[in-house]
Parts: C-alpha cells; structure tokens; sequence
C-alpha cells in the first residue's frame, strides 16, 4: 500500500470517528465512550495527514491548502483536549468541531479547484 492510499484511509477513518463522536452527546448517547472515540479519531486524523505525501513542485497557493489540513486536525485535537478537562463547559469542544469542520469544508473544494487550475 502506498502512502497516498494509507493516508486517505486513515483521514477517512478519522473524519467518521470524529463524525461519530460528535453526535453522541447530540443523540444523548455514550458520551463517555464518544470523548475517547473523538480522541482517537483526532489522533488517527493527524497521522493521516502527516503520513501524506509530500507535493514538492506545488504552487504555493497549494502547499497552504495542504498545510491548512494539518492545521484542521490540530484543531480537532484541541478540541478532544477540551472534552477531557473537567473546569471546561460542556460545549466548549464543540467550537473546536465546527471550526475544523468548516476549515475541512473549505480545503476539500479548494485543494481539487486548485490542482485542476495547475494542469491548464
């Protein structure tokens, strides 16, 4: 298996197990399961994206998207961090989630725009 494949499954599985865990507390469900399930996949979601592979003759535009993403799972990371401090509110990782759900949004339409500009 090649990294490219690797990292697209384990971003993959992240972004489910983050998916997962987010509704749990919304469907009043686990939710002490769906802390650890949100940390795993946040963690699973950063290697993802460090075990991709590297675009060296991108246009600079590109490489920002890219490094966009890792800052997206740093920011899902943050927010299983807040779901395991016990002085934090009980929604303050819900912030972190929607933050990192629009940044994953964005890059997920930008990233394909931009390498499909580079090829004309």
């Amino acid at each position: 298996m090649d990294r490219t494949s690797a990292s697209n499954i384990m971003v993959t599985a992240g972004l489910l197990a983050i998916m997962a865990a987010a509704l749990f507390p919304l469907l009043h469900m686990a939710t002490q399961w769906g802390r650890y399930l949100y940390a795993a996949g946040s963690l699973i979601l950063l290697a993802g994206r460090f075990v991709a592979p590297k675009v060296k003759d991108a246009p600079l535009r590109l490489r920002r998207l890219i490094r966009v993403e890792v800052w997206t799972a740093l920011i899902f990371l943050a927010g299983a961090v807040f779901m395991f401090i016990p002085s934090a509110g009980k929604t303050d990782w819900l912030a972190f989630t929607l933050a990192g759900g629009l940044l994953t949004i964005y890059t997920s339409v930008m990233i394909p725009r931009q390498k499909a500009d580079n090829k004309r």
